[in-house]
């Protein structure tokens, strides 16, 4: 399983637009994908929005979010699980 972090911040005014726009737009796309297990979408008080997605393998890329919604381009990691 691979799951991958999407971090952006918006701008101060476009905060609920973004996860909008997250919630609406761009996770739907993956919703669909036999790849995809599961996302979770959460926010700070700083004006960041995080998608962290499970994959069974190969996550495809995020879609770019609407340049007037955020404050820098978002990054994004991918992360395996550590057996202990």
């Amino acid at each position: 399983m691979i799951v991958r972090m999407w971090e952006v911040r918006a701008e101060s005014y476009g905060l609920a637009d973004l996860i909008t726009w997250v919630c609406d737009t761009a996770l739907p796309e993956f919703e669909h994908d036999p790849r995809h297990l599961s996302s979770e979408v959460f926010s700070s008080t700083d004006h960041r929005l995080v998608v962290i997605s499970k994959w069974r393998s190969d996550p495809p890329a995020f879609p770019d979010p609407p340049p007037m919604l955020v404050a820098r381009p978002p990054h994004a990691w991918d992360f395996t699980q550590v057996d202990r």
